[in-house]
């Protein structure tokens, strides 16, 4: 009874550092998985690491409020330090879309009425399919079962250093966002700027019935030229934050350290 209350136990607080990828983390975070789906893989998940983080040495396999809280924390480091490739993407479709002249098409969902931007979704599906072709999702959850070992089960403490480092790092989403989309606005840019000149060289020439075809065609045809750079771009955005997450929850102190 006493090895079953210590693995129910491990098994209980795994589940919930695991559960933070699962709401927030690309790919684990899709609406296009079910809500038992995720929850199936999630125990699944936490069942497999149970006997193994429980005899990890100052694992804390007691379940109380402060090691709820600590597992809580790590599994929302992973998943908001990740979540922000997702924004860097949707980002990034906003602002080629808005360039394509696709500002005002969406997407709407009948069950939610919440509209998504065309591009953005697009551009976050693309995301989504490097993630799977390139097996980061692997990477994921290698890493955090690696994080066990860093960060014993009961172990963690949030500060506020660690929610500060987050919010700093969001501030990037535009600039990747600026960087992902640059070939589509340069392109679209030097479209504008000839229209421009050839409707000062011919003044009877309909400049305006030209501009928005010409762009989005031009437009496309650099973004399907750019395709072949995303999984570097995407895995180097990706292997960035999945480091910068590892040392925030190996940074941070445990519970009990210097008082």
């Amino acid at each position: 009874m006493s090895d079953w209350s210590i693995f129910l136990n491990a098994m209980t607080l795994a589940l919930v550092r695991v559960s933070g990828i699962m709401v927030f983390a690309p790919f684990f975070s899709s609406a296009s998985f079910p809500m038992r789906a995720k929850a199936a893989f999630a125990g699944a998940v936490a069942f497999l690491l149970a006997p193994l983080v429980a005899a990890l040495p100052s694992a804390h396999t007691t379940i109380d409020l402060s090691s709820l809280i600590g597992e809580l924390a790590v599994g929302l480091v992973y998943g908001l330090s990740l979540a922000l490739l997702n924004e860097m993407l949707i980002f990034a479709g906003q602002i080629v879309g808005l360039q394509l002249s696709f500002s005002l098409v969406n997407l709407l969902d009948p069950g939610s009425n919440i509209q998504t931007p065309l591009m953005g979704e697009l551009f976050q599906l693309m995301g989504t399919l490097v993630i799977i072709g390139a097996g980061l999702d692997r990477v994921l959850l290698a890493s955090l079962a690696r994080s066990f070992r860093a960060v014993p089960l009961g172990a963690y403490a949030l500060t506020p250093p660690t929610a500060l480092a987050i919010v700093q790092a969001a501030s990037g989403i535009f600039l990747a966002a600026l960087e992902l989309a640059a070939p589509v606005l340069a392109a679209t840019m030097l479209v504008e700027i000839a229209i421009a000149l050839m409707g000062k060289l011919s003044p009877q020439l309909p400049v305006m019935s030209l501009s928005v075809p010409l762009k989005t065609l031009t437009g496309f045809a650099v973004l399907i030229g750019a395709l072949a750079l995303w999984p570097r771009f995407i895995e180097a955005r990706f292997a960035g934050l999945l480091d910068m997450a590892q040392r925030l929850i190996t940074a941070a102190p445990a519970h009990g350290a210097g008082g």
